[in-house]
């Protein structure tokens, strides 16, 4: 029998199997399911009714809904920025061959061990208690009042995930850059080209791989952002930090329209599929192989 199995490589899809049988039920039917659902009344407790594309029609007319997809995609885009610098500028920093460069990967990697609502109370104090001491202490009051406003509350939520989320993406980096061969560094170092002049023609071209993961891992988590969102501003004030990952739960919880709910998450997905796959096509076609 195991003869036979190996023979027509049966044992790579009976192991398989338990992961694809989990993908359908947990991914692909829920997502049919719900897609159905976009196209119903459905309240969470009557019987849907089939009423066609008017959830789709509604929601891009909701003003609310509008503007925390605006919000988020201004968000993600700073955000991707940010962390990806950070991340790639963290990478460099401890692939240096410091003293100590392990306890820094390892100190630089732990907020991303934190949980996101733990994390975006810790903010949360930072923001307005730290800030607030400070901007008496020194008499600057730009720092009093933080997130208390749409700008602040911004800023405050790109600074909590760039924190939490760069030693992650430095990883990513660390793998990529340790994997350069020593010789194309040493080699352009003899023909006399300056640090710059190295990591643009030589590091960063052959971490263009790294790039391409780190881009996607951010800009779907910045999309999809919620638990950090409701900890450190709960949308306030008056939803203007309200990010897409909330406006659909409260719209499901807080509002008991569950397929309304469900056509904004289809269209979140959507944008957030499209957008993804674009970068990763655009970034595959500049990647260099080593």
């Amino acid at each position: 029998m195991g003869k036979y199995l190996k023979k027509n490589g049966m044992f790579f899809w009976l192991f398989l199997a338990p992961v694809i049988v989990a993908l359908f039920m947990v991914v692909v039917i829920p997502l049919f399911y719900g897609i159905y659902y976009s196209f119903t009344n459905w309240d969470g407790i009557n019987q849907p009714q089939f009423i066609g594309i008017k959830n789709y029609i509604a929601l891009f007319s909701d003003p609310e809904f509008v503007n925390s997809l605006w919000f988020t995609t201004k968000f993600a885009v700073v955000s991707v920025v940010l962390i990806n610098v950070l991340g790639l500028g963290l990478a460099l920093l401890v692939t240096q061959n410091l003293k100590g460069s392990n306890i820094l990967r390892t100190i630089f990697f732990m907020p991303n061990l934190i949980g996101g609502l733990i994390l975006g109370f810790i903010w949360q104090f930072v923001f307005i208690q730290g800030f607030e001491a400070i901007g008496n202490a020194v008499g600057i009051e730009a720092l009093k009042g933080w997130l208390s406003t749409t700008n602040t509350g911004f800023w405050g939520l790109v600074i909590l995930t760039a924190w939490q989320m760069s030693g992650y993406i430095m990883i990513i980096y660390i793998a990529h850059l340790e994997s350069i061969p020593e010789d194309l560094i040493e080699a352009a170092q003899i023909d006399g080209a300056s640090v710059f002049q190295r990591f643009r023609h030589i590091v960063f071209p052959l971490v263009a791989p790294a790039f391409t993961v780190s881009m996607f891992l951010t800009l779907s988590n910045s999309f999809k952002l919620y638990d950090q969102n409701l900890s450190l501003t709960a949308g306030g004030p008056f939803n203007s930090t309200q990010m897409v990952a909330m406006n659909i739960f409260n719209t499901a919880f807080g509002q008991n329209k569950m397929a309304y709910a469900q056509g904004k998450a289809v269209v979140l997905f959507i944008i957030v599929a499209a957008i993804s796959l674009t970068q990763v096509y655009y970034n595959k076609k500049r990647e260099v192989e080593m």
